[in-house]
């Protein structure tokens, strides 16, 4: 029987298209279920600013009537401008263990993109930063945290086959937190914040961040974020949204903001627990009983793991020191709630800076991903 590709058109169509890849997983024990309200948010065009920024289209593949697979192909005009690129995204792409499934979704993508001039394919990425982006090619039997991509090993060969190489590697760390801070950080952390009068700001609520500092540290996070591989510079719009998409959710013991002597805002530090076996119980779904088990493993008392979300520091103040000032600020908290396990957002295997982060921390280099490029 052929494969079918088909458009997605309809609000049916885009749940089917959610819903896929947690139907794929979900015998899979490392396999994150996303938030079926963000997805089904964040691919909606009234709902997510991206879209003022970004062509796209989602296809669904059929095969016996069944689907089978999916792929969103993304063309973002301001990043393509900010790095003077005719880049065609592909992402959201998950498939079952069939070549012909999988090549017919890349060539649904790749017919639309060049039909718009388009001439490299790119991914697994999203619209932005802030969405899920690379192929998981280590650590496949590792805790898929909420915010990362997870996906089967035999994709590789499935991307390989198509003719897909690698443009860039992240690496994530599993770190052991230490008990004490280390004497090194808090004698860094001690001279930065003397010499450049600098010092860590706790805010205990969404109001009281919004009154302090209204989106400005939304603004340091897309300056500090923009050298990095495909960065899409924000709208204020964007900047908005994603704050009002996660911020309402720490624990705001673990949101570090760093201010100078002038009370602007110089860094952002941001953490969460991990509460990918909550999202796996409940399926990703927030009724009947998932939004009641979610809200208590955010605002848990005690926790084995934990995820750091980003660190982003204001480019006039990098490589000053600033960034020690979050691992002394939130060292005692992982006492505090007992964490056993910190797990690091996803790292350019070049960016030496962050990767500098960890290195007083008894680690090990659990996961790797991968962006692939294909000229078409």
């Amino acid at each position: 029987m052929s494969i079918e590709i088909k458009e997605v058109q309809t609000k049916k169509d885009l749940k089917k298209f959610v819903r896929f890849a947690t139907e794929l997983y979900k015998d899979n024990p490392y396999f994150c279920p996303p938030l079926e309200f963000d997805e089904l948010n964040t691919l909606n065009p009234k709902k997510n600013p991206a879209f003022e920024t970004c062509d796209h289209i989602f296809f669904l593949a059929y095969k016996n009537g069944k689907v089978v697979g999916r792929i969103a192909g993304i063309i973002n005009r301001l990043a393509n401008e900010a790095w003077k690129v005719k880049k065609l995204r592909f992402g959201w792409v998950d498939f079952i263990d069939d070549l012909e499934v999988s090549k017919a979704l890349f060539d649904a993508v790749k017919e639309w993109g060049k039909g718009k001039g388009m001439e490299v394919l790119n991914g697994p990425v999203g619209f932005t930063d802030f969405d899920h982006q690379g192929l998981m090619l280590e650590g496949f039997e590792e805790n898929s945290p909420m915010a990362s991509l997870y996906n089967y090993e035999y994709y590789i060969k499935h991307f390989e086959a198509y003719g897909l190489t690698k443009e860039v590697d992240w690496i994530e760390f599993k770190i052991t937190p230490p008990h004490d801070i280390p004497e090194r950080m808090e004698r860094v952390a001690r001279l930065v914040m003397s010499k450049y009068h600098v010092k860590v700001d706790k805010v205990g609520s969404v109001k009281e961040l919004k009154e302090k500092y209204g989106y400005s540290y939304m603004d340091v996070i897309d300056e500090a974020y923009r050298p990095l591989y495909n960065y899409s510079p924000l709208s204020d719009k964007q900047k908005r949204y994603y704050a009002d998409m996660y911020f309402p959710m720490v624990n705001f013991d673990f949101v570090s903001i760093v201010t100078n002597e002038h009370d602007e805002v110089v860094g952002v530090g941001v953490g969460m627990p991990n509460i990918s076996d909550v999202l796996r119980k409940c399926k990703g779904k927030l009724f009947p009983f998932g939004f009641i088990r979610i809200l208590r493993a955010l605002k848990a008392q005690k926790m084995n793991a934990f995820d750091l979300l980003l660190i982003a520091v204001r480019p006039d103040y990098q490589n000053k020191g600033v960034n020690s000032l979050f691992f002394y600020d939130q060292i005692p908290y992982f006492n505090k709630y007992g964490i056993k396990q910190v797990e690091t957002t996803s790292i350019l295997e070049t960016n030496s800076k962050n990767i500098a982060n960890y290195e007083l921390f008894d680690k090990v280099q659990h996961k790797k991903r991968r962006a692939y490029v294909l000229n078409i």
